[in-house]
């Protein structure tokens, strides 16, 4: 692991996809623990699912490594975060070898980790295991319990549903925050600008999930902070399409040049789905309703606000 340092640590394990409210309960423990034991509070995460190497299967993720970097700092305000290469060998790891070398590298003092945590080959390490280790070798240990929300165990493996389904709002509230797309703004085919309404063009990073093809209420984080926008995922049905998916947003009172900048897309509600147009005047003219739907809602949004 070779990331030694002279600082104690209280280190959260797992992956984090999604950063919901389950790994938010994870990270208050660390911050908790790190604050009582003298300690920086620590996360540890993999840039891969293990999923793909233990059972062959592609996993396709809620966020890239630089969504789950940002939620664990933004949210958890934990910004000690050491991302872990999985590949075979470390899935062949002992799983006492692996908590060895989190207690050796990074002078781990305490471990956290939801019941369900396992590692080292074949997921031999057990949380329950883990935490009789803890003990024999001198460091503390908290398994957090799963976050229960309206009957529902949150989990990575649910909200993919909801975010695969276009349900934004129903996957915000076990997230505990909106989904999140962070990529940096490239050229598209500048054919929202010929039909009154300029889009900044980002994509959906491989590996990524894909959410449900369609038009979004959105908001967009700009160095100089957020702006609603209406974005639409799909193929340009009304376009000659390729079938590449795009992610093109239009941000409301916002006129600026932002190639090359990256942003933060938080989806808020699902508007309608990608619709073929017999012309772009057609879909100009929708556009504008798309336009009115989201202010009519981020008015809402205000006047709900406490």
């Amino acid at each position: 692991m070779n990331e030694t340092s002279s600082m104690k640590r209280v280190v959260a394990l797992g992956f984090f996809d999604g950063v919901h409210l389950g790994h938010q309960a994870l990270m208050k423990k660390t911050v908790e623990r790190a604050a009582e034991t003298g300690a920086r509070p620590a996360v540890i995460s993999f840039d891969a699912h293990p999923d793909t190497l233990v059972r062959g299967e592609e996993v396709p993720l809620l966020g890239s490594v630089a969504d789950r970097r940002g939620l664990i700092s933004r949210i958890g305000g934990i910004d000690d975060i050491i991302m872990l290469h999985f590949d075979r060998r470390f899935m062949q790891m002992p799983w006492e070898a692996f908590l060895r070398s989190v207690k050796d590298d990074l002078r781990a003092v305490h471990l956290v980790m939801g019941r369900d945590f396992s590692c080292g080959w074949r997921g031999e390490g057990t949380s329950d295991k883990i935490a009789d280790w803890c003990e024999k070798n001198g460091l503390g240990c908290d398994i957090v319990e799963k976050v229960v929300v309206d009957g529902v165990v949150v989990s990575s493996t649910y909200i993919r549903k909801l975010v695969a389904a276009g349900d934004m709002e129903r996957a915000a509230l076990y997230l505990g925050h909106p989904h999140t797309l962070t990529d940096t703004v490239g050229y598209g085919y500048k054919i929202g600008r010929s039909i009154g309404a300029p889009t900044i063009n980002t994509r959906i990073p491989e590996g990524v999930l894909e959410p449900r093809h369609g038009v979004y209420a959105t908001r967009v984080w700009l160095a100089e902070g957020p702006k609603a926008a209406v974005t639409n995922v799909g193929v340009r049905p009304t376009f000659d399409s390729d079938g590449h998916v795009t992610v093109e947003s239009n941000i409301l009172d916002f006129d600026g040049c932002l190639y090359g900048s990256q942003v933060r897309l938080e989806f808020l509600k699902f508007l309608r789905e990608e619709t073929r147009f017999s012309t772009p005047e057609a879909l100009g003219e929708q556009i504008q309703r798309d336009i009115r739907e989201t202010q009519a809602y981020f008015a809402r949004m205000a006047a709900e606000a406490p």
